[in-house]
């Protein structure tokens, strides 16, 4: 997945299964909604596990924000939008 390696990257990893994650997404839309320099990207970890591994994503959700590939900040759990927001410099 080579959109995490460059510029600045929110990902929310996540799973259909997942209470939270459920809850979640229409706050991550709101938040790709409101950055115009952020790609913002969803990863089901189910379908991309190696993907999460190696980012070592445990628990769902789990949101990461990377820059040039560089994990900046990290945050799991349900989260409000502002929360969100304060990841990202």
């Amino acid at each position: 997945m080579e959109d995490i390696k460059h510029g600045k990257v929110f990902v929310d990893f996540y799973a259909n299964w997942c209470g939270p994650c459920k809850l979640m997404s229409p706050i991550i839309d709101e938040l790709a909604e409101t950055l115009e320099d952020v790609n913002v990207i969803k990863i089901n970890v189910d379908e991309n596990s190696e993907i999460a591994q190696s980012y070592g994503v445990r628990n769902i959700p789990c949101y990461l924000y990377l820059e040039d590939g560089e994990i900046i900040n990290k945050a799991i759990g349900k989260k409000t939008l502002e929360d969100l927001k304060s990841m990202i410099r």
